[in-house]
């Protein structure tokens, strides 16, 4: 129970973390002073893609800006309002996003300061997944046990009484078996002196 917490706290803090960070990328209605901040940031980091980079493929930074956001946002609201595997696959597409920003600030010998919220998030996503797939191993154990239990209070009364007289049966066949040859000498004796008496 409390793991699922954990991962309930997670993605709803997570989604509108991502929500609000994707919305300052897309519109300067938020904070505008943030807003042309990151346009000018985008500027510097379309530069360190890695299309860029490997195939001298220049990318817009509008683009890239406005793709990061849209991104954020859909994801963000997608681990805060979608059950299911949709939002694993947000988290992972979370992760990426993340991990291209460690990326680019690596490329651009950036601070530590201006690296520390991407390595922060890129952490507290990784965890999210963890928690999720321990949770989930522990409701497909629980549910295994269920279901064995369910199998066997529903095995029929017959069988389990024909399982008992079986077992009566062999316990028979082996103390006959068991049994001493002259005691059963004495015993047929002991029938005939009863039957000459009578």
């Amino acid at each position: 129970m409390a793991k699922s917490v954990v991962l309930i706290w997670l993605s709803f803090f997570l989604g509108l973390f991502f929500i609000f960070i994707g919305s300052m990328k897309i519109t300067p209605n938020i904070n505008r002073d943030m807003h042309r901040e990151i346009r000018r940031n985008f500027l510097s980091y379309s530069k360190v893609f890695p299309t860029n980079v490997l195939l001298n493929m220049k990318v817009s930074p509008k683009i890239f800006r406005l793709v990061i956001g849209w991104t954020e946002v859909c994801c963000g609201t997608t681990l805060l309002l979608i059950p299911g595997c949709i939002k694993q696959f947000a988290n992972l597409c979370l992760l990426i996003v993340c991990t291209g920003a460690i990326y680019t600030h690596l490329m651009l010998w950036d601070p530590f300061e201006r690296m520390a919220p991407s390595l922060f998030f890129t952490l507290l996503l990784l965890c999210r997944l963890v928690v999720y797939y321990q949770v989930k191993k522990r409701e497909n154990i629980m549910e295994e046990r269920r279901l064995l239990k369910a199998a066997r209070e529903a095995e029929p009364q017959e069988v389990q009484l024909s399982a008992a007289k079986k077992t009566v049966a062999e316990n028979r066949e082996g103390s006959s078996q068991n049994e001493h040859p002259a005691g059963k000498k004495e015993s047929r004796k002991n029938r005939r002196k009863i039957k000459k008496e009578e």
